[in-house]
């Protein structure tokens, strides 16, 4: 006898082998704050990390005490056991655009910080930057898609859980990555998707144009921002902050 319950979406297909990207850093500046570390790799469909890398830089700058208490790295520390900037740069940029030209699509918990930070860093560096990077995943602009009215806070800790998805050391470039990626794939169970990676990677350029629109509406409601002031609402790669 056939169930009256509806059964979950299946896995799209483009969500069984995922890229998985998160930096930490000195700020929240894209244009002006540095890489400390960085973790890419590579999510098999139940969410196994098959293939993976880390990174730390010394970011050139001192870390502010508020970032450290974020992240748990010291300035002294990263100086003693970091790699040059310019090295972990131009090796992350690199590792990214090589699993974007396969075709593997990149999870970034609100990657347009993610990957303006390293655009900005690219340039710093002399680096040919990402400027365009496809296909890209964002958990954060598609739960607020699917689910727009849902309350509270839409941190990658407060999503993780409510997706039922482990997190282990938030704030750590790795296990933020990785739960990263395992979001988008329980996103994938739960919603129905677009039926490409390229339809999904346009979709969410509209969903966070829209996102930072109402932001703006309602950080000049409440008096955080001036009437005559917006978010940049840019995704993957803004300009500014």
């Amino acid at each position: 006898m056939p169930s009256d319950i509806p059964s979950d979406p299946p896995l799209p297909s483009w969500l069984r082998r995922v890229g998985v990207f998160d930096l930490e850093t000195t700020g929240i500046d894209v244009s002006g704050d540095r890489i400390v570390t960085a973790h890419v790799g590579v999510l098999d469909a139940e969410g196994r990390e098959i293939a993976w890398r880390d990174w730390m830089a010394d970011p050139g700058i001192d870390i502010p005490e508020g970032a450290t208490a974020v992240h748990g790295i010291t300035t002294a520390h990263a100086r003693a056991h970091g790699r040059p900037a310019i090295e972990v740069v131009s090796e992350v940029t690199s590792a990214l655009r090589s699993l974007l030209a396969q075709g593997v699509p990149v999870v970034a918990y609100n990657a347009s910080y993610d990957f303006s930070l390293l655009a900005h860093e690219a340039r710093r560096h002399g680096i040919e930057p990402l400027t365009e990077p496809s296909p890209v995943i964002d958990p954060l602009v598609i739960d607020k898609a699917y689910d727009r009215y849902r309350r509270g806070k839409r941190t990658l800790e407060v999503v993780a859980a409510h997706y039922a998805v482990r997190l282990d050391g938030a704030h750590d470039a790795s296990a933020d990555a990785v739960a990263a990626g395992r979001v988008a794939q329980a996103l994938g169970r739960r919603f129905r998707m677009p039926e490409t990676l390229d339809a999904l990677h346009t979709q969410q350029i509209g969903w966070a144009r829209s996102q930072a629109a109402s932001l703006t509406e309602y950080f000049i409601s409440i008096g955080r921002l001036e009437p005559e002031e917006a978010l940049d609402g840019a995704w993957p790669v803004r300009q500014g902050r």
